[in-house]
């Protein structure tokens, strides 16, 4: 099965055209103001327009209401909806009703114990974000450039599609890929030469990273 690859934070056609080159599945883009990432939504509805029939968009938001949810939608068409906020089993599952659209819920994780709260969500959620615990006194509830034990994702059931977040980069993706195998990949800060900066030639240096990876461990 083929690994997954969604490169978030996205802000510009040349990191965008970056993305889609290294062969990204997913592109996204940040819809919370806190974020150094963060895009109006008349703009991702210009820049989406390149991964048609290439990748799928994500629409990354944090408890958003339903005024600024059909803003977005409107304005960009997304092919996903990522919750990365406080979003309850029963708020997912509206937003997924009322927009026909997959979601993808985020979680933070620092611990195994923190793993406990998919169960809630799996029959509203079609796929998860697990990503790094955010640190003490940040914000922003992704794109810290942390990370967290990737061993214990290994104690997942093998039917739950998550995307592994949090302090990827070139220089660890190969660790994180031996140890917790997971069916996808988000990376944001990993790729950026300054908050919310993207930089072309790392996001070349993550994909043939990846590939690197994936070649020693099909050897």
């Amino acid at each position: 099965m083929a690994l997954d690859i969604k490169i978030c934070g996205l802000k510009t056609p040349e990191t965008i055209a970056a993305a889609l080159d290294g062969g990204a599945s997913h592109i996204g883009f940040i819809f919370f103001a806190k974020s150094p990432r963060y895009l109006a939504p008349e703009l991702a509805g210009d820049l989406r327009l390149a991964a048609r029939g290439q990748a799928d968009a994500v629409a990354v938001t944090v408890d958003a209401d339903n005024a600024f949810l059909d803003e977005i939608v409107l304005a960009m068409s997304p092919d996903m909806l990522q919750l990365h906020g406080r979003e309850t089993p029963e708020r997912v599952a509206a937003i997924r009703a009322r927009y026909s659209l997959p979601v993808m819920k985020a979680f933070s994780v620092s611990e195994a114990g923190d793993l406990d709260r998919i169960a809630a969500y799996r029959d509203v959620a079609d796929r998860f974000l697990l990503d790094a615990k955010p640190p003490k006194g940040s914000e922003l509830p992704g794109g810290n450039g942390v990370t967290f034990d990737w061993r214990i994702l290994t104690a997942l059931d093998a039917d739950i599609d998550y995307m592994l977040s949090g302090g990827l980069n070139a220089a660890n993706i190969g660790e994180a890929l031996q140890l917790a195998n997971p069916p996808g990949i988000d990376i944001s800060s990993g790729v950026e030469s300054a908050p919310g900066v993207k930089d072309v030639g790392l996001i070349r240096d993550f994909f043939g990273a990846v590939q690197e990876a994936q070649s020693t461990s099909a050897a």
